[in-house]
């Protein structure tokens, strides 16, 4: 990550961005440059069975092996964010930042055996035009933390949000105790 790009922060939602589809939403960013944004939503598994939509996957994708909802931008198509094992270059593999990349899915899993360390499937992606994304972050939409590379792979997704935000080190960590609905607290 250099200053002049986002590429692997977390965008995660704050509670003024109280609208699905972004409500609670923590986006990995895989690309950011002054043309614009391109991320996924890594915390809205889907009720969805990998096998069911990309069968040739199913053994390749990490637990717990759905299809997760990656944005509200291109649902009818499918993005494989995948973490490469140390020095692997497969084929079908770009990468975006460290070991994390994209995984062509037209490439025949067999050729990927034995790179792929963790893997997950999206439904879809968040993108945003040539400073868009900057915009909202300004107006207070977003906030921008450094990622891990579990956080992608989070067994436990649902509770992504709030541990993101609890394990920062200014006022922000307070913030994963703010009530799923203000007005009943």
């Amino acid at each position: 990550m250099t200053a002049s790009t986002l590429t692997g922060s977390l965008l995660v939602a704050t509670p003024l961005l109280d609208e699905p589809p972004f409500r609670r939403s923590v986006i990995l960013l895989l690309d950011h440059d002054q043309d614009g944004a391109l991320g996924v939503v890594v915390n809205r598994a889907a009720d969805l069975e990998v096998d069911s939509v990309l069968s040739d996957w199913s053994t390749t994708v990490s637990e717990p092996g759905v299809l997760f909802m990656g944005g509200p931008v291109g649902t009818d198509s499918a993005l494989a964010v995948a973490e490469v094992i140390e020095s692997a270059d497969p084929p079908g593999w770009r990468e975006c930042f460290g070991r994390i990349g994209l995984i062509d899915l037209d490439v025949p899993p067999a050729l990927l055996e034995g790179a792929i360390q963790r893997m997950r499937i999206f439904a879809g992606y968040a993108g945003w035009g040539g400073g868009q994304l900057e915009g909202e972050i300004t107006e207070g939409a977003w906030y921008v933390v450094p990622s891990e590379p579990d956080d992608v792979f989070s067994l436990r997704p649902e509770g992504l949000w709030r541990r993101v935000l609890r394990r920062q080190h200014d006022q922000m960590a307070y913030l994963a105790t703010y009530p799923d609905d203000p007005t009943q607290n």
